[in-house]
């Protein structure tokens, strides 16, 4: 039963944050895909601040590192893959993203077995991107922000790992943080007056708590 918590808790991980997804594409009609990104890690740091208080964390010379490249990834991941979004179907801008992360397991297994769970993953990939029915008509640019977004993921996890060794939970807040202090400026020039809006306010806070907080 213990073995199987985390596989649970993954994939409510997976529905959740492709829940928030669903919904932050809605909002690409009223505001950029920068404004939906600085209103899911606004929202979502000061939702993981409360929780965690990251404040309270002693930082070492050694540890910043880490730290601010976790962060730096985890807010540029999110500019790129929303770009990705307002090109692209969420479903190819997912499978082709999730080539990073793919690409550690790989790096990072030493057992045939591990590489037999990879193949199967990236098999999965294949099967869930409709690639094949999307005709000529993808996006390049879609599809080169998705990629990019994939080599994000990939450093947030390598630098999260490391970053959350020394730090524990309240790496991902601290991690929020950093990204925030420069997307949330980024995503409020790119609104204007469209940001006060109650209905693009709340779809946010949706987002953030789906795909940030959760």
């Amino acid at each position: 039963m213990t073995a199987l918590f985390p596989i649970a808790l993954l994939l409510l991980s997976m529905v959740s944050f492709m829940a928030g997804a669903s919904v932050a594409k809605t909002l690409f009609a009223a505001v950029s895909p920068m404004t939906v990104v600085a209103l899911r890690i606004g929202f979502g740091t000061l939702i993981l601040g409360a929780v965690f208080q990251p404040w309270r964390m002693r930082v070492t010379r050694d540890s910043w590192r880490p730290l601010v490249i976790y962060g730096i990834s985890l807010g540029l991941m999110n500019l790129l893959y929303y770009q990705a979004l307002s090109r692209i179907p969420l479903g190819i801008a997912t499978a082709i993203e999730f080539t990073g992360p793919l690409a550690v397991s790989i790096a990072y297994s030493r057992r045939p077995i591990d590489f037999c769970w990879a193949a199967l993953a990236a098999g999965g990939l294949i099967l869930l991107a409709p690639i094949a029915h999307a005709g000529t008509g993808l996006d390049p640019w879609g599809v080169i922000f998705a990629l990019a977004a994939g080599g994000c993921w990939a450093l947030y996890i390598v630098f999260g790992r490391t970053a959350g060794a020394s730090h524990g939970s309240r790496t991902v807040a601290f991690g929020s943080l950093i990204s925030a202090s420069f997307v949330v400026p980024i995503g409020i020039a790119a609104a204007g007056s469209a940001l006060l809006s109650p209905t693009v306010l709340g779809l946010g806070l949706v987002v953030a708590v789906l795909s940030t907080a959760l």
